[in-house]
């Protein structure tokens, strides 16, 4: 997919920092370096941009990512803080990429202190149309073994999710749609009616390979096939 003339420099780092992930993701070897898909600013924001997701293909894998897309990925970390004040949504996921880092380098940080963890009485209480929103924008945070308020959140609304991901279908918003995907792949108490891999596949048909919905949707693959480590 080419870049458009409007794309800005961080939009097309993104681009191409999300089609590396992808591939790592499909090649099965996420040892080799892939952060760094440019230089420059717009390279280092993309990945905060990313998330927790910079690191997916290690994650999914069990692989450790390679040393120097660990140290690009602490820096984008250290780099990019969410402001005083930011929406919960950019705290889940600063932290949620805290809590990546650490998986795989344990030692001392050496990163300023997170922010506080937001509430989410706001998320338990919001119509399931704006839960699925909020949680598609997360999604970075649906991953095995998961344990943070934003993932205890989902578990106690699988139904509420499911209409999510059948109305962003209907409404052909394909990023919402792959996102919710991700998420019920994840999520027990899922109705057997939903035909998830059915609409998955029927998403994956429309969404016309953007990398974005792509990379949720390779996420959720592999979660469904019980590749993931």
């Amino acid at each position: 997919m080419e870049e458009s003339a409007t794309s800005t420099p961080l939009q097309g780092a993104v681009r191409d920092l999300t089609t590396a992930v992808v591939s790592a993701l499909r090649s099965g070897d996420p040892a080799r370096p892939y952060l760094r898909t440019g230089q420059g600013e717009a390279a280092l924001a993309a990945v905060r941009v990313l998330g927790a997701d910079a690191l997916l293909p290690s994650v999914l894998l069990g692989t450790p990512p390679a040393p120097e897309d660990l140290v690009t990925y602490r820096e984008a970390l250290k780099a990019y803080p969410p402001p005083p004040g930011a929406a919960p949504a950019s705290v889940w996921s600063h932290r949620a990429m805290a809590r990546t880092l650490h998986r795989f380098d344990p030692g001392p940080p050496q990163l300023p202190e997170p922010a506080p963890e937001p509430g989410t009485e706001d998320l338990r209480a919001a119509p399931w149309q704006t839960l699925t929103h909020r949680l598609a924008v997360l999604a970075a945070l649906a991953v095995p073994g998961a344990d943070c308020p934003v993932t205890r959140v989902a578990r106690g609304r699988p139904v509420d999710v499911a209409r999510g991901f059948v109305r962003a279908v209907r409404r052909r918003d394909w990023p919402q749609a792959a996102g919710a995907g991700r998420w019920l792949t994840l999520l027990d108490g899922v109705p057997d009616t939903l035909g998830l891999e059915a609409g998955l596949r029927f998403v994956h048909q429309m969404a016309d390979g953007e990398p974005r919905v792509t990379l949720h949707l390779e996420a959720a693959r592999l979660l469904r096939t019980g590749t993931t480590a």
